[in-house]
């Protein structure tokens, strides 16, 4: 039988393991798939050792996704592997291999498979670079992200600083795109149906912090700002409730002991397990408004998400955040101070919120996987 389909590999995190790097792999898979390539996903049979895995399950709960060609192949720590691994794509010879590079931790597996894979002088190899430079820095980072970029062919980044950061290692040629949107959680459904499902207070403004929790992001000045909201209007304190929405990566104690010393416990609702996709779209859809108040940045999986599920934001001025979520148009950029984020969110709530809907609706059609598919085929065509 004759197929003349071109043939995509995806290398990088996809089910069973979870999370926000999995989605997008699945959900680019999809998006080749429907341009007509023949695709498949290698991931990970062990992605962390345990204890550099901060969570508490790599693995997802959810039922395996439909109609996607899904290899558990890659050892993070094996040698052998891989060479095995970069030795069965080599003979395989597909035209492009997209390879995801979120932490330095995984440059030498990467490098090495790719390496292998470039002695068939066939293979387009594309990086979708996450990070470059990761957000809490070792001594590994430089010499394992020089290692891991040398085989690469060309790279995409969805942020200015991601693209500042490789420069610092390569001048291979690179574009910038927006992330696409997070379109696979379902579709929206009404915000008094979310807030049931949830068992939370429905005659509440509803702020949702969503996504892991990290030093990085800032949740931790969101609850000063709170605290700063109690001390100054404490009428309009009582209005609120904020969901955090996501595991911790790091102890939660200084959070919760924040949280109970400073009385915060009546507005504040923790939902700090790990949310499963089936789920996401009750939290994206409980929400007046999503709260992203970190402390640097390269591009957010939130801000996507938030905006296939119609919802405004309020951003600090960091990464590419304040510029994928223009000013008083789609919510609100501030700087990642508990003041500022404090007084952010009194004003949002005095603003017209259907503006910010109709905006939104604008905003999101330049979020499409069509994009991205053209732009990783276009950079193909020039190498």
């Amino acid at each position: 039988m004759v197929h003349n389909k071109k043939s995509v590999v995806i290398i990088g995190p996809a089910y069973p393991l979870r999370g926000g790097l999995a989605t997008f792999d699945e959900r680019m898979a999809r998006a080749f798939n429907e341009e007509n390539f023949a695709t498949t996903i290698y991931t990970f049979s062990l992605q962390y050792p345990s204890f550099l895995f901060p969570g508490t399950t790599q693995f997802s709960t959810d039922p395996p996704p439909n109609a996607l060609d899904i290899f558990v192949k890659i050892n993070s720590v094996n040698p052998f592997n891989w060479i095995k691994v970069g030795n069965e794509l080599k003979n395989i010879k597909p035209d492009i291999i997209i390879v995801r590079y979120w932490l330095p931790f995984m440059g030498p597996c990467l490098g090495t498979i790719l390496r292998q894979v470039k002695k068939n002088k066939h293979t387009k190899i594309i990086c979708i670079a996450d990070n470059i430079i990761p957000h809490e820095q070792k001594i590994i980072d430089k010499p394992f992200t020089k290692y891991f970029v040398k085989p690469i062919d060309a790279f995409v980044t969805m942020s200015d600083k991601v693209m500042e950061d490789l420069r610092l290692f390569t001048q291979k040629k690179a574009i910038k795109i927006i992330h696409p949107l997070y379109d696979n959680f379902g579709n929206a459904i009404s915000k008094k149906e979310a807030q049931e499902f949830l068992q939370i207070n429905t005659s509440k403004k509803t702020l949702l912090f969503f996504g892991f929790i990290r030093h990085y992001k800032g949740l931790d000045i969101l609850l000063n700002a709170l605290k700063i909201i109690k001390e100054k209007n404490n009428s309009f304190y009582h209005s609120l409730q904020l969901i955090i929405a996501g595991e911790y990566y790091e102890d939660s104690k200084k959070y919760t002991s924040f949280i109970i010393e400073n009385k915060l416990k009546d507005v504040v609702v923790q939902k700090t397990n790990f949310i499963p996709d089936s789920e996401v779209k009750y939290y994206l859809c409980a929400a007046d408004v999503v709260i992203q108040p970190y402390r640097n940045a390269t591009q957010s999986g939130v801000t996507p998400l938030a905006y296939h599920f119609e919802k405004p934001m309020i951003v600090t001025n960091v990464g590419a955040l304040a510029s994928n979520v223009p000013h008083k148009k789609v919510g609100l950029v501030c700087e990642p101070n508990a003041t500022d984020i404090a007084n952010a969110i009194e004003e949002f709530f005095t603003l017209n919120y259907n503006a910010f809907l109709d905006n939104i609706k604008e905003e999101k059609k330049k979020y499409s996987w069509d994009k991205l598919v053209k732009s990783i085929l276009n950079l193909c065509d020039d190498n």
